[in-house]
């Protein structure tokens, strides 16, 4: 793949922008989409091309990404730039979408004749933006050193999953992986707000588990946002709650009863209540302690 590959970005949220930014430093020609414009300009900066439509974006691009909210939201996407991509075109379908939402789009890409990677990612705005994302991949073998040169960029590892490289398998592994890290952020959050009842210095919980086998750094970093009343989003809320939804739908259908996710999702559903959707998962302390 050429330095001066072109690249369609569609997408520019938390993860979106900070993709586009790396591929467009690596050198690669990157046009960017997203739903409300203005949240893309400020990649004009970094030498991306701000595009008004989806079909803009894609026309003559050698790869499309996608990392939009969920899977209707790529479907619409893609379906406003029909005719365009050309067939052969590589699509990296990096947003978490679960296991219902995959499916349509790699209909989508068999009939458009799309090479398609399924590809979400793990990581935040943090590693997002240090260019430090895990990639969870499943596509064609065949493609596989094609995607990694854009993957390599945007991520410090690929973990290639399924031995066909059907779609799906690495949906399949996202949705586990998130149902851990709703398991700490929910976790965290009510932690603290326990502490807070009872009287407790959320700092003597921390400083108790610090080193040991019940320690674990995400649980530090969502704490401190907490004790700062400051919430700015990495993964918000609203986010967590959605992908909370597609793990609960998936556990269902495999017949695994997940309480714990089910309680997660409505202390999101709670907190999202209480006004704190668009701010950080760890926000979902309010749902626990009230307000």
């Amino acid at each position: 793949m050429a330095d001066n590959t072109s690249v369609a970005v569609l997408g520019t949220g938390i993860m979106g922008s900070a993709m586009a930014r790396h591929l467009a430093r690596a050198g690669l020609d990157v046009r960017a989409w997203n739903r409300t414009r203005a949240k893309a300009e400020p990649l004009a900066a970094d030498g991306v091309r701000v595009t008004d439509t989806p079909g803009e974006a894609v026309d003559g691009a050698a790869v499309v990404l996608t990392m939009l909210l969920d899977g209707p939201a790529v479907l619409d996407a893609l379906r406003q730039a029909v005719p365009r991509p050309a067939a052969g075109t590589l699509w990296l379908q990096m947003s978490t979408v679960g296991i219902d939402g995959i499916a349509p789009l790699a209909t989508f890409a068999r009939e458009h004749g799309l090479v398609f990677v399924d590809a979400p990612v793990l990581g935040t705005k943090a590693p997002a933006e240090k260019g430090e994302l895990t990639v969870l991949a499943a596509g064609p073998p065949e493609v596989r050193v094609r995607a990694a040169k854009i993957f390599d960029i945007v991520g410090r590892a690929t973990q290639w999953v399924g031995e066909d490289g059907a779609a799906g398998a690495a949906s399949r592994l996202k949705l586990v992986l998130n149902s851990w890290v709703l398991t700490l952020i929910n976790g965290t959050g009510e932690a603290l707000a326990l502490a807070d009842g009872l009287g407790v210095n959320p700092r003597d919980f921390l400083a108790a588990v610090a080193g040991g086998p019940l320690d674990a750094p995400y649980l530090h970093m969502k704490a401190e946002l907490i004790l700062s009343g400051d919430y700015p989003p990495s993964f918000t809320v609203s986010a967590a709650r959605k992908d909370a939804r597609l793990i609960t739908e998936a556990a269902r259908q495999a017949g695994v009863r997940l309480g714990l996710a089910e309680a997660a999702a409505e202390q999101l559903r709670r907190s999202e209540e209480l006004g704190h959707g668009e701010e950080d998962g760890a926000a979902v302390y309010f749902a626990a302690a009230g307000g």
